[in-house]
């Protein structure tokens, strides 16, 4: 799986780069912070952390952040962006995390599920090794959004790196860990759309609460332990 991702460091950044990109990222970001919450000194894994697009955002909150990463190019060019930051590097799989059990106040993956065909059995390492009472966020591309339906589409014409994912709506995305669950879900624009018009395209899509945003986030609080 590793290699598939390793030719993506650059063009996955790049892509941020663009109008529409800083967009995208800003849109996302914001609505990451507001799911995650980062503090202080939190204990944070961060799984799939990819180039650490969103990883700067939780060390920029006071964060001490693991990123977790099943590739090598793309976590150091994570490393590159920390530098001197609280940014502890380990190249693994997200469905065989090695860390013990609740070695982390909150855990985070972004757009990394959509690679995980057993998606509840990744979920339940994200809380295996999350606190009692911690977070767990998931972050994914939503299947009901026309952003979902280009990538399938690139998938049938070769694109490799799309060929292995499998988007979940946001029904599909609460079944994947019991108990209650927040989610919401951000970039109602389009790709196409023109980038002056995109803020006001998403000011009503949060408006009306829609959730066929593209980046779909789901957070479960893990249940505190039980006192005998």
């Amino acid at each position: 799986m590793a290699e598939i991702f390793d030719d993506w460091p650059e063009k996955y950044d790049q892509w941020f780069e663009t109008p529409i990109g800083r967009l995208v990222k800003a849109y996302e970001s914001r609505l990451l912070h507001d799911m995650v919450r980062p503090g202080k000194g939190e204990r944070i894994l961060d799984v799939g952390c990819g180039t650490g697009i969103f990883t700067l955002d939780l060390l920029a909150a006071g964060a001490r952040v693991t990123g977790l990463e099943i590739s090598l190019p793309m976590l150091r060019q994570a490393g590159k962006k920390a530098g001197d930051l609280p940014f502890h590097m380990i190249q693994g799989d997200m469905r065989k995390i090695p860390f013990p059990d609740t070695s982390f106040d909150k855990t985070i993956s972004v757009t990394a599920i959509e690679f995980i065909e057993d998606g509840r059995a990744a979920v339940a390492e994200l809380f295996r090794v999350t606190r009692p009472g911690g977070l767990v966020v998931v972050a994914s591309l939503n299947s009901l959004s026309p952003w979902a339906t280009r990538r399938k589409a690139a998938a049938s014409g070769g694109q490799s790196v799309f060929r292995h994912v499998r988007f979940r709506s946001p029904e599909e995305m609460v079944t994947l860990a019991p108990g209650p669950a927040r989610i919401k879900t951000a970039i109602h624009f389009q790709k196409q759309d023109d980038p002056e018009q995109a803020p006001a395209i998403e000011r009503d899509g949060e408006a009306r609460g829609l959730l066929t945003g593209a980046f779909l986030v789901v957070s479960w609080e893990k249940p505190a332990a039980r006192r005998a």
